[in-house]
């Protein structure tokens, strides 16, 4: 209380003048400190062996002010691979204190899930003065996607290195390249990268007309994630997700977008209102995400592609539905900022939050 005191009566002597400069000063400081900890400490580094799953965009394409774009992170021991780059996911990845050589792997080619790969690209070379092109994964068509964002991103690598010179954005290490997988005949499976303990298998999804779409299963020492990627409930996801540590499904709230549909209808935007019944039959809801995980039996279930935005938190328990009735272990609404880790040697899964 005494310091409380002294504070006011410290302000009140300053005036305003000086309390504005006070205030100025104590910013500056904090700022200090912020930043010696941001450059001498790594989130990655820090993080325990296994597999960490960080929340880099848990939204879908409509405006949400409170959820980035698609874009999951996952960290096996100190690889950082990202599934989807959608717009402001190298940002919140940023904000988030995760930063190293990364690779990125596509699960399909709407515009949400690929605008943000040309300041994924930038961020990566240049802010570790890396050599190498990022690396691209993704089903056929993922050469193209790689090209045009090289060829958009041409002048400003070159700005880039005029600026900063060659030691800090090496040319060679400007835009992207392309690895593309393919499914072998009759299969709806293929293992895309096996190294260093990490197996990343992709599967087919049923996202149509979108084609091709895929989701993907990490496995590393013991430990297992299962990435959905966009689409309608898929025997294929289930099958993949059986067992699995973590599954990471999408989900939409045919009951919350129905709502928009009828305020398009009622402002007179028939178009958007179709909009709003086409989305229905290539997505998932809660419940039938819930289900899936339910059986396939899985350690706990995280839903992100949030769809729509929900503006108010007290519209989560509208959107889950019954999702937590039908699936009884640990459940949780995706928000930008989570970071979901699964240690090697043991079941134990833990989530914690890197953004306020």
């Amino acid at each position: 209380m005494k310091r409380v005191l002294t504070g006011l009566l410290v302000l009140l002597l300053l005036g305003a003048g000086g309390v504005w400069a006070f205030r100025a000063d104590l910013a500056l400081r904090i700022m200090e400190r912020r930043l010696a900890k941001a450059m001498s400490t790594s989130v990655v580094a820090s993080l325990p062996d296994g597999l960490n799953v960080a929340v880099c965009g848990s939204g879908g394409p409509f405006p949400d002010g409170d959820r980035g774009a698609p874009c999951t992170a996952v960290i096996a021991g100190k690889r950082i691979f990202v599934v989807d780059a959608g717009e402001a996911a190298a940002r919140t990845l940023g904000r988030m204190g995760i930063a190293g050589d990364s690779v990125v792997l596509l699960t399909h080619f709407h515009s949400d899930h690929i605008d943000g790969l040309g300041n994924m690209a930038l961020q990566r070379w240049v802010g570790g003065a890396l050599t190498t092109p990022l690396k691209l994964y993704g089903p056929p068509g993922v050469e193209q996607i790689a090209a045009g964002f090289t060829q958009a991103y041409v002048q400003d690598a070159s700005y880039r290195t005029g600026h900063h010179g060659a030691p800090v954005a090496p040319p060679s290490g400007a835009g992207i390249v392309a690895h593309p997988f393919a499914f072998p005949e009759g299969q709806d499976s293929v293992v895309v990268l096996e190294e260093d303990g990490v197996t990343i298998t992709a599967f087919r999804v049923d996202h149509g007309p979108v084609e091709p779409s895929v989701g993907y299963r990490f496995d590393y020492k013991g430990r297992s994630v299962v990435i959905s990627g966009d689409t309608a409930p898929s025997p294929v996801v289930a099958r993949f997700a059986k067992g699995a540590d973590l599954l990471v499904h999408e989900a939409l709230s045919p009951r919350l977008v129905g709502l928009i549909h009828d305020a398009a209808l009622k402002a007179g935007n028939p178009k958007r209102a179709k909009i709003m019944t086409d989305i229905l039959n290539y997505h998932t809801s809660p419940d039938q995400a819930a289900d899936l995980a339910a059986k396939a039996g899985v350690g706990a279930l995280l839903l992100n592609h949030v769809v729509p935005p929900l503006p108010l938190r007290a519209l989560e328990g509208p959107f889950l539905g019954d999702a937590r009735k039908i699936f009884t272990g640990p459940l949780w609404l995706a928000r930008d900022g989570d970071l979901i880790s699964l240690p090697a040697g043991g079941k134990t899964i833990t989530r914690k939050r890197l953004l306020r």
